[in-house]
């Protein structure tokens, strides 16, 4: 691999995973996510919610994203990402905003989140991550790190923007504030930047290229992926991962309140959130590049899974919350990242956008449940102690799943697949 080549990569890329950071950053998968914990306890004052009926919007999302990735996934390998990507972004800015409306109906409140995953979908990695996978080859992990720092950005600053336009100026009015960020950031940037190779074909040019592009991308097709163990090994492995990573991340402030944190502490803690999620994509995306992927996952996990014990144990000191939720922070930054890597390394390119939607749709359904689960243990209990412990267990048993999945592919065109051992070897992932 030859610096040379790396250098001309992100000099002749950096647009486009500029715009997939923005996409992916403004998109259906975190701004719910890292926002909804700060609404919960506003809605429930306002509506007299319980905390499981506000978080249930995620398996409701989950739902229908287990529906609607493979569904973008494959609309992506047939037409393209860019015009999939764009669209959504906007629809998915306008929904998010009309939550501004709501009035009381649980319903209403369901039935919007539902729109949200069906034309936010596009927004999820599953399509801004295709154009950065075609741009790199030796410096793949680190790009698609990067890209995906767009999570840990928002995570960073939504807690706070959102607890700061709420005090300020009304929790209607941060729906609408934050749902304008992908129409006002997002979108104009990618409008200008997003180009997948071959992306400025017309459409009927994407389509009649489109048999000939499959038949010379190396990889699996979608169902020959469906027949293959490591597919199942990697979406059973990210179902407990996801549930673990998930579940706490919404439910993280009232988690700190009930271990004794003031507010300003609850606010500085969970800002720790964003920034090592930041820290897992950049160190994720540069391990990976060098080392056994699975193994650098397994290292990030059992991390997570420590402080998850810490966190359920309680009577935690500022500096041990703080690391704790930097651990788990962390494994949030790296999940996608891995997942996209190990498509292109065990599975290839031929059918990236079908199979990596589908394995999205695993770990949509952990994650989305998640938050659910720990805001009914808690409403049971008043406490997320047992909850936490599981969740630790379930970070060492996906993290054991990885590790079975042995050494990356190599496919009949000798395209790059790295000859890492399932030891765990440190040796490049571009070395042919």
């Amino acid at each position: 691999m030859s610096a040379g080549r790396g250098y001309a990569e992100f000099r002749n890329g950096w647009p486009v995973v500029l715009a997939a950071l923005l996409g992916i950053g403004l998109g259906l998968s975190p701004v719910p996510f890292y926002t909804s914990g700060v609404f919960a306890p506003v809605l429930a004052h306002q509506f007299g919610w319980s905390f499981a009926e506000i978080l249930a919007g995620f398996p409701i999302l989950t739902f229908v994203v287990l529906f609607m990735s493979p569904v973008v996934g494959w609309l992506s390998d047939r037409h393209g990402v860019r015009p999939i990507a764009l669209t959504s972004c906007v629809l998915f800015g306008l929904t998010y905003m009309s939550q501004a409306l709501l009035a009381g109906s649980l319903s209403v409140y369901y039935a919007i989140w539902s729109v949200m995953a069906v034309v936010g979908a596009g927004t999820l990695p599953v399509t801004w991550t295709r154009a950065v996978n075609n741009r790199f080859e030796v410096h793949k992990g680190l790009a698609l790190g990067i890209t995906l720092l767009g999570t840990g950005l928002f995570g960073f600053a939504s807690k706070p923007l959102t607890a700061w336009l709420i005090a300020h100026y009304g929790w209607r009015t941060a729906y609408v504030g934050i749902g304008l960020l992908p129409l006002l950031l997002a979108f104009p940037v990618g409008l200008w930047a997003f180009h997948d190779v071959g992306g400025r074909e017309s459409i009927e040019q994407r389509r009649a290229r489109a048999a000939a592009r499959e038949a010379a991308t190396p990889g699996l097709t979608f169902r020959e992926a469906l027949r293959d163990w490591r597919f199942w090994l990697m979406g059973i492995a990210f179902v407990p991962i996801s549930f673990a990573i998930g579940g706490p991340i919404p439910n993280l402030e009232n988690i700190l309140k009930i271990e004794g944190f003031s507010a300003t502490d609850v606010v500085s803690l969970t800002q720790f959130v964003g920034l090592s999620v930041i820290v897992g994509r950049v160190a994720g995306g540069w391990l990976i590049d060098r080392f056994w992927a699975p193994a650098v996952a397994f290292c990030f996990l059992t991390l997570a899974a420590l402080a998850c014990l810490a966190l359920g144990r309680g009577a935690l000191g500022y500096q041990a919350a703080a690391l704790s939720i930097c651990a788990i922070g962390s494994s949030a930054g790296i999940e996608y990242d891995l997942m996209a890597f190990f498509v292109a390394r065990y599975l290839g390119m031929k059918s990236y956008g079908s199979i990596y939607g589908t394995l999205y749709g695993f770990f949509a359904l952990g994650a989305g449940i998640g938050p659910t689960v720990y805001g009914a243990v808690f409403d049971r209990t008043r406490s997320y102690s047992s909850v936490l412990s599981g969740s630790s267990a379930l970070f060492v048993g996906g993290a054991l799943l990885l590790l079975a999945l042995g050494r990356y592919r190599r496919f009949a065109d000798g395209a790059p697949a790295p000859a890492a051992v399932a030891a765990g070897a440190a040796q490049p992932a571009q070395k042919p």
